[in-house]
């Protein structure tokens, strides 16, 4: 018996999410990881055993341990949430992140690139006679460094963080907004815009360099297609920032 071609159900084919669609599960995406982060906070909070007023609650988050293990869970929260949204497009889950390695060179670029900008922003911060380091993380790391969880916080911040962070705003984002309305260009834009508004504990001045650093990961998400190369860079910048946190904390 021959089956005609028309009688065959034609295969669905992958899809990207374009403008809308990306912004909208990019807010489940985000719920998904602030569930995961307060999940900590919460437990945190109630295993002090008190009335869980808003002092009690600031307390729980200038803690080295609970900010780790908050930073921590969100995480799979965010491979959960973003592994659906993959798999409602009917796409790979690596494919549609872009999570493949790049060449040495884009490496080496990156870390150069990483160099100048952050030796421009202490230099300036040295300037208008600023500390060249957010206080919020000199107290989280003296916090941890307390509780003795320092390792904890440096794989929190250095490797939990970015590989989060990345996966979701260069990986997931970029990708279907480059390929909307806006290009690569505004993609790179709105996607540093929206990192910078996740780090709302720092102030003007040091919100200006996470969103200077995020326009030059999205340029190098655009230049090399790999989401993995912004993570290793991520994570660089992270481990300076936490190096130099530890050595203005002093003993």
């Amino acid at each position: 018996m021959r089956i005609s071609e028309t009688s065959v159900p034609a295969l669905r084919q992958p899809r990207v999410w374009k403008f809308v669609g990306t912004s909208l599960w990019g807010l489940v995406i985000f719920a998904a990881m602030f569930a995961g982060q307060m999940l900590v906070v919460g437990y945190f909070v109630l295993s002090r055993g008190a009335s869980a007023d808003l002092d009690l609650v600031r307390t729980v988050l200038s803690s080295g341990v609970a900010i780790s293990m908050s930073v921590i869970m969100g995480l799979p929260a965010v491979l959960a949430a973003l592994w659906l949204a993959t798999r409602v497009a009917r796409a790979p889950f690596a494919e549609y992140l872009a999570l493949r390695w790049t060449s040495w060179s884009n490496l080496l670029a990156g870390i150069a690139g990483l160099i100048v900008l952050i030796a421009g922003w202490d230099l300036l911060s040295r300037a208008v006679g600023r500390e060249i380091a957010p206080g919020f993380m000199v107290d989280v790391l003296k916090s941890a460094r307390a509780d003795g969880a320092l390792w904890l916080l440096a794989l929190a911040f250095c490797a939990v963080a970015p590989a989060t962070e990345e996966f979701f705003v260069r990986g997931f984002l970029y990708r279907g907004w480059s390929q909307s309305f806006l290009h690569p260009a505004g993609a790179i834009v709105l996607s540093s815009l929206v990192w910078t508004a996740m780090h709302l504990q720092y102030d003007l001045f040091f919100l200006g360099e996470v969103f200077s650093i995020g326009l030059l990961l999205g340029y190098l998400r655009y230049r090399s297609g790999s989401t993995w190369l912004t993570v290793v860079l991520h994570g660089i910048n992270n481990l300076a920032a936490t190096l130099q946190s530890i050595w203005l904390a002093g003993p």
